[in-house]
């Protein structure tokens, strides 16, 4: 997907309490995050955004990406305000983006969704697997919340940050409680 000429995309890297993330953004809003951006997969993942947004990204230089910092480091502090930032959704579209935006409005902190009330919400029933494939596919985890669907029978399901990442996400949430050691 082209951005558009002259658009810029800036990144850097958050340290959190689930590892390094990576954040992209572009003029329009938050565009990307992804987990476990450390020096060693920094480049693959740089190219990756460059392939998918038409536009090589350069490391943060205006301040787009000023205001996502803060708020993740409010939200691993436990602060449950939320996100409530511009987001830049060029990297989904159709179902994937449907989900992803009741996700984002409609899943406060500290709750969970079934796969397949989520589908029911969007207006597609029975589509709890193509649910799983729109959180598979979210380019924005953490801010959307992917973290807090789960399977209908209290199970976690899967997760692309990892179990241990997911788990970690809903203790911080107090959904589950805090791992002992």
């Amino acid at each position: 997907m082209d951005i558009g000429a002259g658009s810029a995309v800036e990144w850097t890297v958050v340290e959190s309490g689930i590892g390094p993330l990576l954040l992209a953004a572009t003029a329009k809003g938050l565009v990307r995050v992804e987990f476990h951006a450390g020096a060693e997969r920094r480049a693959g993942m740089l190219a990756r955004l460059a392939e998918q947004l038409g536009t090589r990204p350069v490391e943060s230089a205006s301040g787009l990406l000023a205001e996502p910092v803060r708020r993740l480091h409010r939200y691993f502090a436990g602060d449950p305000r939320g996100f409530d930032l511009p987001l830049d959704w060029s990297l989904t579209t159709g179902f994937h983006r449907q989900v992803l935006r009741e996700l984002a409005t409609g899943v406060p902190y500290g709750t969970v969704v079934g796969y397949g009330e989520l589908a029911r919400r969007v207006g597609q029933p029975g589509g709890a697997q193509a649910v799983g494939a729109a959180m598979g596919a979210n380019p924005l985890p953490v801010v959307v919340p992917c973290h807090r669907v789960v399977e209908s029978d209290g199970g976690l399901g899967g997760f692309g940050g990892g179990l241990e990442t997911k788990r970690r996400l809903l203790a911080l949430e107090g959904v589950l409680p805090e791992p002992l050691f």
